[in-house]
């Protein structure tokens, strides 16, 4: 199964995949996290802009990840695209073919877990932005290309991180979605 997370920065997504990762269901799992200080340091923006260049080289890690047949990654197609569309140094008719390219490859996660932001606090790990109006916008952008860009299988959740992972098993459960 390819599972990814999406959602707006500093939702808890990597801490949910750190956590998933702990369970016996996905011991066989390839884990994706969090790239933020390398790419960093590699000079591609990651905050509040961002550019092509930057967002193909996203897009290929997300390619890369999915070419795992069992993987939780802590991002996805949607959480670039987000990026990309809310970028000033791209322009609308480069957003536009970047995003129905890459959204054309969605269906290749098995599920995709939206995480809200609702009731977290903005983490400062010393790499992405704190800023919280731009975390409601790409909140947004998210939550308008799951309408837009349909996933085949998606999951809303929120709440504590228990609650996350009750909400994640229960679904898993109810679907009979399993690693097989």
């Amino acid at each position: 199964m390819k599972i990814g997370l999406c959602g707006s920065i500093s939702v808890g997504k990597t801490t949910l995949v750190n956590e998933l990762s702990k369970l016996e269901q996905f011991k066989d799992y390839k884990i994706a996290t969090e790239r933020s200080k390398y790419l960093r340091d590699q000079g591609i923006l990651l905050n509040t802009d961002s550019t092509l260049k930057g967002q193909l080289v996203f897009a290929a890690e997300r390619s890369l990840e999915l070419m795992n047949d069992n993987i939780i990654t802590d991002r996805t197609y949607y959480d670039i695209c987000a990026f990309t569309l809310s970028s000033k140094s791209i322009s609308e008719r480069q957003k536009e073919l970047y995003t129905n390219l890459i959204m054309s490859l969605r269906n290749e996660y098995d599920l995709i877990i939206y995480v809200s932001p609702k009731g977290v606090n903005i983490e400062d790990n010393g790499v992405r932005t704190t800023d919280s109006e731009y975390r409601d916008k790409l909140d947004y952008v998210i939550k308008e290309m799951l309408i837009e860009y349909p996933p085949n299988n998606l999951l809303r959740i929120e709440g504590s991180i228990e609650e996350r992972l009750s909400q994640i098993n229960e679904y898993l459960l109810s679907q009979k979605i399993t690693n097989e």
